[in-house]
């Protein structure tokens, strides 16, 4: 069941990046759904390892100034990483990660 859980929250996080990608200036995802699917794995993993050297204040729960700037960093610093899928400038980050977290606030990614 687990298993079941995480496909459903990357989907869901696919989804949420490509409707962040038509809202955002700065910010395009590639390559479609897959694209969409291959960015919102590397943002997580970017994520946890930000998690794992932070600690848990940056984490998604705990969300201020300090986790939103770090999600907007991981949302940068993801392109890097997969440049053929996903281009952003320093603004289409930061608000890249202001609706990335409206969104969250209402269709949590989270399995909770």
């Amino acid at each position: 069941m687990q298993w079941l859980g995480l496909v459903i929250r990357f989907v869901v996080s696919a989804l949420v990046l490509i409707v962040v990608s038509w809202l955002s200036p700065g910010f395009v995802v590639s390559g479609g759904f897959v694209g969409a699917l291959t960015a919102a794995v590397v943002i997580a993993v970017l994520g946890y390892i930000a998690e794992a050297l932070l600690g848990e204040r940056i984490s998604p729960q705990n969300r201020g100034l300090v986790g939103f700037i770090t999600a907007a960093v991981v949302i940068y610093l993801a392109q890097f990483i997969i440049p053929n899928l996903l281009s952003v400038s320093l603004v289409g980050a930061l608000i890249s990660a202001f609706v990335i977290g409206l969104i969250d606030a209402f269709v949590p990614t989270v399995i909770r």
